[in-house]
């Protein structure tokens, strides 16, 4: 690990020379259906790793993409065919109650699109996002080309912290 990452980066940044493009694909996908991960500063790190050369930023925007999108769609599945009793079952190992979830479902029956697009920015609600959108039954079309809006910016977004940031993150996260 070069030491051009600030500390708190740094073990995420090993991660990236080690296993590369896969710890991107690989964290950002287990977060999006819905496992805690730490997928966003992910981006942030791989785009100060881009920023070095260590990675290509564009590959890493590609990925990140792909991976959000694909672990919603999983969450998606899982939310719709194991419905609200998975969801609780499972839920209780990342303090998704019953009655978090039933104000979840109610907002996203309310406002669908705008909770997708707004939720991959709000940490709790991006790893639940497609769990919740498959388990009130939105049509999967509409939740998918809303997901590809949000993933997209939202990747792009991170990716550029520390892209620009490079190796000036010190500042930022010291």
């Amino acid at each position: 690990m070069q030491p051009d990452l600030p500390d708190v980066l740094v073990p995420l940044g090993g991660v990236v020379d080690r296993y590369g493009y896969l710890a991107v694909v690989g964290l950002i996908m287990v977060e999006s259906f819905g496992v805690p991960a730490p997928g966003q500063t992910m981006l942030i790190v791989a785009g100060a790793c881009a920023a070095t050369g260590r990675l290509d930023v564009a590959a890493v925007v590609t990925l990140g993409v792909f991976a959000a999108v694909a672990g919603d769609s999983l969450g998606y599945l899982i939310g719709r065919t194991g419905g609200r009793p998975l969801v609780l079952r499972l839920g209780r190992y990342v303090w998704l109650t019953d009655k978090r979830l039933t104000r979840v479902e109610d907002l996203s029956r309310r406002h669908g699109r705008k909770i997708v697009v707004v939720a991959r920015y709000v940490d709790g609600l991006r790893q639940v996002n497609g769990v919740v959108a498959g388990v009130v039954r939105m049509p999967f079309g509409r939740f998918l080309g809303w997901d590809v809006l949000a993933a997209t910016t939202w990747v792009v977004v991170f990716t550029g912290v520390g892209y620009l940031g490079g190796v000036h993150l010190d500042a930022v996260f010291g």
